[in-house]
């Protein structure tokens, strides 16, 4: 018998767990015979003292198991089942375009999503701007719609990976989050769940990013893709930049209109799409549906090009319950702010720094985004037209961005907000790589 306080012991000092021990805690996690006080300590011990190879591949297989596990060989999938997943940021809508892509070029999307929280938005959040849009669908209708479609962005349900959810929810309130070890398992065991074939990471870093520091987010990159070779799921992971918003929006409805625009052809942010593109290449490859990442970066474009990508998130959205028009008529379905603010400079220049998380903090102000699990979200309101780095702003006549908001009030506070987390100078130092690095 593995008593949970011996559990917790070993750890504190520093002595490696067997694979038992931890399918023992974590069966206690789940079932509730651990107790709220003993997971928390559990967090501690491994946050201060980390955790082997072997450990984290434990810790992941038996938060994968503490649920149900996707089994898509019964429905004889003509293609591999693949995933992507982000660290988050601001503006970060790269989902919403990736899925359906991949859909395009022969790979099957059971894209499990999050919702935001604190200063990074959430792909569900997204999704739910879409009136009707079914984001928790039981089990049974997912795999009809991956398999029907070839994609399908949902939110997870409450038997995906239970000891997770419980473990996550204690962490947040211990001041544990931040652990690589906790982090992985969290990430991984979710996706395992979903019974992928192949997995690629967008691990952010910068001033926008959970991980703001390179080197905190290279290390993620290689426990991520190390602990998912140990549990048999192939991945890569790309190091992308967060040092301004990922596309010329933030806000749930708002991003989903940058995206519909993108899928339909039109002029879409070049970072937004270099993002995309160089993520669905090393999922094509990883996958064997490109045979190189030219070929996979070719295989994007000739999918948005032609418009089968945004075919396939067209009849997603119809499955899920959404409204038949959304990708020809978007201004017919998704949520409006009662105020549009333009936001100018005080003088004129080009946009020379951007903090991006003060930038996610305005939406969050605006009632866009949620400071604990519970908040709810007004899916209209954020930012649109935000100026990059370099971009040219100018008193009256170019600005900084513009405010979507529900009052006039909270339009000046989240102006206000913009001009102090956007510095404009005569001239804006060189960006540094959009892709900084493959693990």
């Amino acid at each position: 018998m593995h008593l949970p306080q011996e559990i917790i012991r070993k750890k504190r000092d520093g002595t490696p767990l067997t694979a038992a021990e931890i399918q023992a805690f974590v069966r206690g996690i789940t079932d509730g015979t651990v107790s709220e006080g003993q997971a928390a300590a559990f967090a501690m011990a491994v946050f201060f003292k980390g955790m082997w190879l072997d450990e984290r591949v434990a810790l992941t297989r038996a938060m994968t198991a503490s649920g149900t596990v996707i089994d898509w060989a019964p429905l004889d999938l003509p293609g591999p089942v693949l995933d992507k997943h982000s660290t988050g940021g601001v503006g970060d809508k790269v989902s919403l375009i990736l899925a359906p892509a991949v859909a395009a070029c022969g790979g099957f999307v059971p894209m499990v999503s999050g919702r935001g929280l604190g200063h990074t938005g959430g792909t569900l959040d997204k999704f739910e701007s879409i009136p009707g849009y079914r984001a928790k669908p039981d089990l049974g209708m997912l795999q009809r719609v991956v398999k029907d479609v070839g994609c399908a962005v949902i939110g997870a349900t409450d038997d995906i990976a239970p000891a997770d959810k419980r473990l996550y929810a204690i962490r947040d309130v211990t001041a544990t989050v931040e652990s690589i070890d906790l982090i992985t398992a969290s990430i991984l065991s979710k996706k395992l769940a979903a019974g992928l074939d192949g997995l690629v990471m967008d691990v952010k870093f910068g001033n926008g990013a959970f991980m703001a520091k390179r080197k905190d987010a290279e290390a993620l990159a290689e426990s991520i893709v190390t602990v998912a070779a140990g549990a048999g799921l192939p991945a890569v992971a790309l190091l992308t930049d967060m040092n301004q918003v990922l596309g010329t929006s933030a806000g749930n409805a708002l991003e989903v209109h940058e995206c519909l625009a993108a899928l339909r052809g039109e002029a879409a942010d070049a970072r937004l799409m270099e993002v995309t593109r160089a993520l669905v290449a090393e999922l094509l490859v990883l996958a064997q549906l490109a045979p190189d990442v030219a070929a996979g970066r070719r295989r994007f474009d000739d999918a948005i090009a032609s418009g089968a990508a945004a075919e396939r998130f067209a009849r997603m959205v119809v499955a899920l319950g959404g409204p038949a028009d959304l990708l020809e008529n978007p201004g017919r379905h998704l949520p409006v702010a009662a105020v549009r603010r333009p936001v100018y400079p005080e003088r004129a220049g080009v946009v020379a720094a951007v903090d991006t998380r003060a930038l996610g903090i305005a939406v969050v102000a605006l009632g866009g985004g949620r400071t604990k699990v519970t908040d709810a979200v007004d899916h209209s309101v954020g930012l649109d037209g935000v100026a990059g780095l370099g971009e040219a702003v100018e008193p009256g006549d170019r600005p900084l961005c513009t405010v979507h908001a529900r009052n006039e009030d909270e339009a000046e506070r989240a102006a206000g907000m913009v001009r102090a987390a956007m510095a404009v100078a005569d001239t804006a130092p060189a960006p540094g790589p959009l892709v900084a690095a493959r693990i």
